[in-house]
């Protein structure tokens, strides 16, 4: 009887083992990039553990949005600033 009580208590450390390493190899290679990536506003591909950058449609498509409010809550959305404003070319002097 004391035979199979060492066994099953040796069994079951073995799996605890492998569980805790289990629980700290997800948690280093799935949870924290994942987490450190959504606070950085970027997406998250689970399947690939991929960090990727979101992309404006307007950006791809090269129109831009019309309603100032909208793209600035779109880049808002997205984590990037407003571009800066483009100051007027100066008029040459004329002779």
């Amino acid at each position: 009887m004391n035979r199979n009580i060492g066994r099953l208590m040796a069994a079951f450390l073995v799996i605890f083992a492998v569980g805790s390493v289990g629980a700290i190899v997800y948690q280093i290679m799935w949870a924290n990039p994942a987490e450190a990536c959504e606070k950085a506003r970027k997406w998250w591909d689970a399947k690939h553990r991929v960090c990727a950058t979101p992309v404006l449609i307007s950006d791809i498509t090269g129109r831009t949005i019309q309603d100032k409010q909208a793209e600035a809550a779109a880049r808002a959305a997205i984590g990037r600033p407003a571009p800066e404003a483009a100051e007027a070319p100066a008029e040459a002097a004329q002779p």
